[in-house]
């Protein structure tokens, strides 16, 4: 969180590594299942968390155009895995004990 505003977490950092494998914001949108504007709105209340831009638009192409990832979109990326990864190695065990509580 950053003030009210959701700065990251997993549906975004999703969405920003599709934006940087297919290089347009609408691919990365219906690969999701969800539509331009909710991403594009993702991605502009994201970039406003950032005090660099995460996503920025490409210009131009045969294709007209497109988004990419800046370096702080990819650094935040990884760092975000990274994150994740610890967190998991960091409550295995609680995990482990909780499941046994879960119906299936």
């Amino acid at each position: 969180m950053v003030g009210n505003e959701i700065g990251l977490g997993p549906g975004r950092v999703d969405l920003l590594e599709l934006i940087g494998k297919t290089g347009s914001l609408q691919a990365a949108a219906k690969r999701m299942g969800i539509s331009y504007m909710r991403a594009w709105n993702l991605v502009r209340y994201t970039n406003r968390c950032f005090k660099e831009p995460v996503v920025e638009s490409v210009r131009g192409g045969k294709r007209g155009g497109g988004a990419r990832l800046t370096e702080t979109g990819i650094e935040v990326s990884k760092l975000y895995r990274r994150m994740e990864q610890e967190a998991k190695k960091a409550v295995r065990k609680s995990w482990k004990k909780l499941r046994r509580f879960l119906g299936q």
